[in-house]
């Protein structure tokens, strides 16, 4: 069973670690089928052999949605994703590259249209099997409060 966490129950500096996800070239072609996203640096390895990275590279967004992805694990029917602020692609991630997610609760405050509801800020960082971060943002979780205001 699912159990609920409230706005009251969540901690500021609580992290929680996903496992690692390896992308393959099947993840890049399919996600390009799906966006119409079909630029070189994606989907043409010989043009990509010319260009700084020297092979091709996933989509920022495909990188996204792995790390968005392996992060939610963690259900909480009293809570519902407001979106995302602060997106960054720091590096770039390349076919056989294996990403893990961590998250940090950032920020609390009250939601300012929702009384009964508090706004909780994540930091979500996607890193590579060398550690190195390659994405972070912010996930803003709306979550409702225990006592309604």
């Amino acid at each position: 069973m699912i159990q609920p966490r409230y706005f009251e129950d969540y901690e500021i500096g609580s992290v929680r670690e996903s496992l690692g996800r390896t992308l393959t070239e099947t993840d890049i072609v399919l996600h390009a089928g799906q966006t119409g996203d079909f630029y070189p640096h994606h989907m043409d390895a010989d043009w990509c052999r010319q260009q700084e990275f020297k092979q091709r590279i996933a989509h920022g967004t495909l990188v996204f949605a792995v790390a968005v992805g392996l992060t939610a694990g963690d259900v909480n029917p009293e809570a519902f994703t407001y979106g995302y602020d602060r997106l960054r692609f720091i590096k770039p991630v390349f076919i056989g590259d294996t990403l893990r997610a961590r998250v940090t609760l950032k920020e609390k405050r009250p939601a300012s249209k929702r009384p009964d509801y508090g706004l909780v800020v994540e930091l979500v960082e996607a890193f590579n099997q060398r550690n190195e971060t390659v994405l972070a943002c912010e996930h803003l979780l709306m979550v409702k409060k225990r006592q309604a205001a």
